[in-house]
């Protein structure tokens, strides 16, 4: 069993937009032999690109997942490839593979180097502890520069990279590399689409970089190495090439170092050494870091990578098949699962069945018949579950850590064109919501109208376009609007005796409490029981909580949510007749809304992180027109020729930002944006939204 799962890889290759994920994992799956052909993104025959919206746009909107086996030192490895997309507004995708896998690829265009969503998908796989390799791709364009974004890596991502290979040619002359370990040059030949290369000697005119950067490549080992440290300090020569393999895997495991290699994937050369990579210095789940659960007495445990421990799974996706119907993609922690067995879910308490599992190639799937501990399946049969629902042995139950995504910042109203259309357009939308935890959907009272909610323009596009084509909706759409928080300012008290007598037995409850902003870097309810024993009885305190954490879904201003709350209740009393639980829960509510009046609420908007490209001569007018968004320019910085303008701008202001670009800059401009964190507007844009919400101007 440890052979089997030390011969396992599950990785995710991420990147930014256009940088080459997809078109790298189609070389992969030809070159394995999963494919019989190179499918390509521009011409929409992409494998891991099946969805029309994907194949028309050129872009990945949704992670696809497939299997490969290569061979490795006449040894045979299985591994589980998750594609991420790229482009931000889906980055809900990357957030959730990597809560599930153990080692990530991440692709770099050699031309644009380390970009925005690089940046984030970066910091996503730290929060993770995900090791990674880094692809630099496209050294065949225009402008490639492989050790510039070596340093890149090194500036941007505060991270030390490790340079395992040199590019032979640059540009239009990149044929191959050259393994700075075995000292040996790859050719690879275009006439097999890149399936074979040939081993040749380093050429002339860069043996001396060749041996100066494989001197530099054994130094860095060796800081964090005492054993080569000690070979290298006596004789450097005496290093082998296996020693420094094993070495390099265990500062990659580490996440000391992070390994960098190249090649042109589109051009089919030196694809191959990446899988080589992947085997050499990607954690197996043996290797990963520890996976922890909470078990019914509440106690932290440790979940076994093994195929003879209890069975837990995470379900990290759910995908509506119109074949199948829901589909759920589940990473196996430990244990094994038959088909038509019964499981818990722990998160809703409830014992189901899966009546198929299968192994996935984006869209299309191989039935099997049980799955192990480390592996990657997709399964049928589950009436009720969410993204990041444990799934366990019902004998064993064990709650894994779930997922954390980022909240949805821009919304739009939508209603169904055809009255008969009205029904299917909420269940349309409700199965959207269960696929896509950063989508969400309300009916506003005061318009009547659905709103819609999501990580940008582009994200609710997609959606009204799929429910055009899957589930034959057609919808009108209003203009995209920022999706605000709103949050409390002032930390107050407040007592609030809540009594209803209707003949009978009545409605008592009584809380006096704090309440105010929370504590810094806390989202949601903070909610601390500061009372004295006996003066409420403990069982009516989860329904204080849980009436002050429904409460703060909408706040006073507009109806916004709260985004972070502390409240600290420290007296009351209650009756023994007429009090329970639900007077405790609408004492909380009703307080709520009339303690943010006095607790200074303000509205928060998103500001986004912006960074704008183009040729130097327009920076200025960049510039102006940001600050003009009430945006602050960050930073200025100069790549291949082109001005990098970063600054952060409130959302508000950046919708058709691209035509206000593409007119500066004469089409020559590009941009990219993502949400950076909820800032207060100054007054007077208060005043303002809230004037156009309600008509009115609300000063509490």
């Amino acid at each position: 069993m440890s052979e089997r799962l030390q011969d396992l890889r599950n990785i995710g290759i991420m990147a930014h937009i256009d940088a080459g994920k997809t078109t790298t994992t189609e070389r992969i799956l030809y070159y394995t032999g999963v494919n019989y052909r190179i499918g390509e993104v521009h011409e929409g025959t992409a494998t891991m690109d099946w969805m029309p919206q994907e194949q028309e746009r050129g872009i990945t909107i949704t992670s696809a997942a497939t299997t490969i086996y290569w061979n490795r030192n006449n040894q045979k490895y299985k591994i589980n490839i998750i594609d991420t997309p790229g482009h931000v507004d889906f980055t809900v995708e990357v957030e959730r593979s990597l809560r599930i896998l153990d080692g990530g690829v991440v692709v770099f265009c050699a031309v644009g180097g380390v970009q925005p969503q690089s940046e984030t998908v970066w910091r996503q796989a730290n929060k993770y502890n995900v090791p990674r390799i880094c692809y630099v791709n496209k050294m065949d364009r225009s402008g490639a520069d492989f050790l510039g974004v070596v340093d890149q890596i090194h500036d941007k991502l505060d991270a030390t990279p490790l340079v395992l290979q040199l590019p032979i040619g640059m540009e239009d002359s990149f044929v191959g590399i050259v393994d700075l370990l075995t000292e040996t040059g790859y050719i690879w030949d275009s006439e097999s689409l890149g399936e074979k290369y040939n081993a040749v000697p380093v050429p002339d005119d860069m043996k001396d970089a060749v041996a100066a950067y494989r001197t530099k490549l054994i130094e860095t080992v060796a800081e964090n190495d005492e054993a080569i440290l000690d070979k290298y300090v006596a004789d450097p020569s005496s290093i082998s090439v296996d020693e420094l393999r094993s070495s390099i895997r265990k500062a990659v495991l580490d996440m000391k170092l992070f390994p960098v290699i190249c090649g042109s994937s589109f051009k089919d050369k030196a694809v191959q050494p990446i899988l080589d990579a992947v085997v050499d210095y990607l954690p197996c789940p043996l290797d990963s870091k520890p996976i922890y659960g909470t078990d019914r007495n509440n106690e932290k445990v440790p979940v076994i990578p093994s195929d003879d421990a209890p069975f837990s799974a995470l379900a990290f996706k759910i995908q509506t098949d119109p074949f199948v119907g829901r589909l759920v993609f589940f990473r196996v922690y430990s244990g094994k699962f038959e088909t038509g067995s019964q499981f818990l879910n722990v998160n809703t308490g409830k014992k189901e069945r899966m009546s198929k599992i299968m192994q996935m190639n984006a869209n299309k799937h191989t039935v099997l018949n049980e799955v192990c501990a480390g592996d990657i399946a997709a399964g049928v049969g589950f009436k009720d579950i969410r993204t990041g629902d444990s799934l366990c042995n019902p004998d064993k139950p064990i709650l894994l850590e779930n997922i954390t995504f980022p909240e949805p910042v821009v919304q739009i109203a939508v209603e169904a064109k055809k009255q008969e259309d009205v029904e299917k357009l909420n269940i349309a939308l409700a199965k959207m919501a269960e696929e896509d935890p950063t989508f969400s959907y309300h009916f506003s009272n005061e318009t009547g109208q659905t709103i819609i909610c999501g990580m940008g323009e582009l994200h609710l596009d997609i959606i009204l376009d799929r429910l055009t084509r899957e589930q034959n909706v057609e919808c009108s759409k209003g203009r995209p609007q920022v999706a605000y928080k709103e949050a409390l300012t002032k930390t107050v008290t407040y007592h609030e005796i809540y009594k209803k007598q209707t003949g009978g037995r009545g409605k008592f409850a009584d809380i006096e409490f704090e309440i105010g902003p929370a504590d810094e870097g806390v989202t949601g309810l903070q909610f601390i029981n500061d009372t004295r024993e006996g003066v409420i009885p403990k069982e009516y305190m989860p329904s204080i909580e849980k009436g002050f954490k429904s409460a703060m879904q909408n706040g006073i201003l507009l109806g916004y949510p709260i985004l972070g709350m502390k409240v600290r209740v420290f007296n009351g009393s209650a009756h023994p007749v007429d009090s329970d639980e639900l007077a405790f829960e609408s004492a909380a509510n009703i307080a709520f809304r009339e303690a943010s009046k006095i607790a200074g609420p303000v509205l928060l908007e998103p500001v986004m992180k912006v960074e704008a490209v183009a040729p130097a001569e327009y920076v200025g007018e960049i510039s102006s027109d940001l600050t003009h968004r009430r945006g602050q320019v960050l930073t200025l910085d100069s790549q291949g020729g082109l001005q990098i303008v970063v600054a952060e701008a409130p959302l508000a202001e950046m919708f058709g930002y691209i035509n206000s670009l593409r007119n500066i800059t004469s089409g020559r401009g590009t941009f990219s944006m993502e949400f950076e964190r909820y800032s207060i507007p100054p007054k007077e844009i208060m005043d303002e939204v809230i004037f156009k919400t309600k008509g009115y101007i609300v000063n509490y």
